[in-house]
């Protein structure tokens, strides 16, 4: 007997508020709203739902949702830890949980007051203070000033420039490529301003070599994903978007943002190992991408998926990208057209997802003609998770 989550879940529905840097209401009602919308979009209603996942670090319990939706009674409830690399994951939960009858509806959300409330990319030293073992892992960073996300990174981006030849340039070349699609959509926050490879090199330095424009957004906003069977979407108002493969993945020696002791630094096993498996349960492969929806929290990381996914090897991302226009509609693979988490807005990637949904639906701004195959990605650097979206 086969077993396989290919092609058993669906996603019928989303939902989102507007993006912005001061939201003016609670998290909790950010949420609520996303899910409304979501269910709504889903032709369904609230009490049809009977299953919530979220990430560890939403504030905002399930059964709380849950009165604030009016949603009644829940059978499956889950979180997933490790920031934006549970994105994925909790649509992959959610699909688990309709495909083994464990739920019917299930609804993955991720709200927050990214930019008027907690700031994730400040130092905070009580990381490094806390009594568990995240706590004796930073303990050994922080003292020597690695305190921040584009600290970290930088470490890798400075490692892999060395090794591969890579530049500022090749990374900013993403901003710009993200920038240019934000322009045209009108929900990003970036909407009518895009950017030329001069102004990202002429953005001051936040931890060299990477400037501000290399830094995804600090945002406040919620989005919310409805995932049914795929037998109950045929019948559902939307067009079903099918997920063909869905993947978590902790590679060894694994620590959060940079793993120091592997061998090679320069790499994210992680999202190899991931992606590994969406082209094994998908049985495609990456030249059957329509588009690519890469977790763009920082530059440099985009340039390593695509050697990790296998859009070109080790060390050849910076050709890739340097290729005019291959990462716009109309070339090689079009890159996070919604604007990614640099244009768009910083939703710990689950605005990703739902962009992968409507380049299937055939209702992006930026729509990529005849869109049927879609790949996203989640969180890099940490645990990390991944999906394979199809039409039909």
């Amino acid at each position: 007997m086969t077993r396989t989550l290919s092609g058993a879940a669906a996603i019928a529905g989303i939902g989102a508020t507007e993006f912005s840097k001061d939201s003016g209401r609670s998290e909790l009602r950010l949420a609520a709203e996303a899910v409304t919308a979501a269910v709504a979009d889903a032709g369904l209603a609230p009490a049809d739902v009977d299953g919530l996942v979220s990430f560890t670090m939403d504030t905002n319990a399930e059964i709380a949702v849950a009165r604030a939706a009016g949603i009644g009674d829940l059978k499956f409830f889950s979180r997933i830890h490790y920031g934006g690399g549970a994105a994925c994951s909790t649509v992959q939960q959610a699909a688990m949980a309709v495909a083994t009858g464990v739920a019917d509806v299930v609804v993955a959300y991720r709200a927050f007051n990214e930019r008027s409330g907690r700031r994730f990319g400040q130092v905070d030293s009580s990381v490094a203070n806390q009594e568990n073992s995240s706590g004796t892992d930073n303990a050994f960073s922080y003292p020597h000033g690695l305190s921040t996300p584009a600290a970290f990174v930088a470490m890798i981006a400075q490692r892999y420039m060395y090794e591969y030849g890579a530049t500022s340039e090749d990374f900013g070349r993403i901003a710009v490529t993200a920038r240019t699609h934000a322009a045209n959509n009108p929900h990003a926050f970036f909407y009518g301003k895009p950017i030329t490879l001069d102004d990202h090199q002429a953005s001051r330095y936040i931890a060299a070599p990477l400037h501000l424009l290399d830094c995804c957004q600090e945002s406040d906003g919620g989005v919310a994903i409805v995932v049914v069977s795929a037998e109950r979407a045929k019948d559902l108002p939307q067009k079903p978007v099918t997920i063909a493969a869905a993947a978590s993945g902790s590679a060894d020696n694994q620590f959060i943002m940079t793993s120091y002791y592997r061998e090679q630094l320069a790499a994210l096993p992680e999202m190899g190992l991931v992606g590994d498996q969406l082209w094994q349960q998908s049985g495609l492969a990456p030249s059957d991408m329509d588009a690519a929806i890469l977790y763009d929290h920082f530059t440099p990381y985009t340039l390593l998926q695509l050697e990790e996914l296998g859009f070109c090897g080790r060390g050849e991302a910076k050709d890739f990208v340097r290729q005019p226009g291959a990462l716009e509609v109309g070339g090689t693979l079009p890159l996070n057209t919604h604007g990614g988490q640099l244009g768009e807005a910083y939703i710990h990637g689950m605005n990703g997802i739902a962009e992968a949904v409507r380049q299937i639906r055939g209702t992006s701004v930026n729509q990529v003609p005849d869109a049927s195959r879609v790949i996203v990605t989640a969180g890099t650097g940490v645990p990390t998770s991944g999906l394979i979206l199809t039409g039909g």
